[in-house]
């Protein structure tokens, strides 16, 4: 192992997505990072995040913040992604790996810049999908390696289903999980969706803004069907469902010897069942907890994750989520917009890169 230590730096943007989910503290965790600065407009945030990381110098402006400090690995903060490209790219530009917050971008033609950019400098850029790195997942992986629920059929997907039950939903938190389900099934060859707003088929004026600026959204139900490539059928739904609507996010992994069920966006509860066909009048078949591995939080993701990023650093090798992986999982979320404009299958990679609800809206 490198003993190599990292200057690091933290972007964050307070009132306008903040510092996301955490990102920063991964830096203050690794025993091989130094954090030389911080970033943020808003003096007292500011002096509290220079603080928390022990960092030599805080700065008002990023941008002089990456001139002058020439960091080697930044983590980039905010939860709203109309920075996310900007600030990706300066980071990149400077010689640094990127740990960026979830959504990478809100257009695949923006993510697409980011993965060739990387590729041009030879940085790695990790995304804030924390659970890919969690021991559990890791666990549910291997386990389905090593055919415990024979071979896998089907996963189906559930979105938080909260007040933002939709089309937000479907980006702000169904982004983990089309991650997961890239994780462990393979690439989309195709897939279909209806979106649907107020029971009634979508309509051009129901596009609008979400709560935070991640992209235009559309639609307050939404059904997707995805065709993986290993010939696993994958399902996506999300409802408005205010009362305990976050008790339903997850995943159930169907196979022809069992099934798996998780909780959450990888932190969450994990059951197996070990039994061919779900029989709940059976008493003898029960679902089981998945043992050997305690849960984990997200923040231990972001731990995890700083830690790959510098693996991967070393290694020569792609972040276990990576910005491509970003890409893949929000073309999973698009493709949906472009089944219900287009009316048919959208096939994968998909040609259209700009936002599907953009083009809709301006008649393309």
């Amino acid at each position: 192992m490198s003993d190599k230590m990292y200057r690091a730096a933290a972007i964050g943007r307070t009132g306008r997505g903040n510092w996301g989910h955490g990102l920063h503290l991964g830096l203050k965790n690794h025993s091989r990072i130094e954090v030389v600065a911080v970033a943020d407009e808003d003096a007292p945030e500011r002096q509290a995040k220079q603080e928390e990381l022990a960092a030599s110098r805080a700065y008002a402006d990023w941008c002089e913040m990456l001139k002058a400090e020439q960091p080697e690995v930044v983590t980039v903060g905010p939860r709203w992604t109309d920075c996310h490209l900007e600030m990706v790219l300066a980071c990149l530009e400077v010689g640094a790996h990127v740990y960026c917050e979830k959504p990478m971008t809100w257009n695949l033609a923006d993510g697409d810049l980011i993965v060739a950019k990387a590729e041009e400098t030879g940085r790695k850029v990790a995304v804030a999908h924390q659970g890919a790195y969690l021991p559990r997942i890791r666990q549910v992986k291997e386990m389905l390696a090593q055919g415990r629920i024979g071979e896998v059929q089907a996963i189906r997907a559930h979105g938080k289903q909260d007040r933002r039950g939709g089309g937000e939903d479907m980006i702000v938190l169904g982004t983990h999980l089309f991650n997961m389900m890239r994780l462990f099934v393979g690439d989309v060859a195709w897939m279909t969706a209806h979106v649907a707003h107020e029971g009634r088929a979508l309509q051009v004026e129901d596009v609008r803004e979400a709560t935070e600026p991640v992209g235009p959204i559309a639609g307050d139900c939404i059904n997707s069907y995805f065709a993986f490539k290993s010939g696993v059928s994958g399902f996506f739904d999300s409802r408005k469902y205010v009362e305990g609507g976050g008790q339903r996010m997850g995943m159930e992994i169907e196979g022809s010897e069992g099934m798996i069920a998780l909780r959450g966006g990888g932190s969450g509860p994990a059951m197996l069942y070990p039994h061919r066909v779900f029989d709940p009048a059976d008493a003898s078949q029960q679902w089981m907890a998945l043992d050997g591995v305690a849960d984990e939080s997200l923040s231990t993701g972001n731990d995890l994750a700083v830690a790959d990023l510098i693996d991967a650093a070393e290694a020569d090798r792609e972040p276990l989520s990576s910005a491509r992986d970003a890409v893949a999982a929000l073309e999973m979320i698009l493709a949906a917009y472009e089944a219900e404009v287009s009316g048919g299958r959208v096939e994968f990679p998909m040609q259209r890169r700009e936002h599907p609800l953009v083009a809709w809206r301006e008649g393309q």
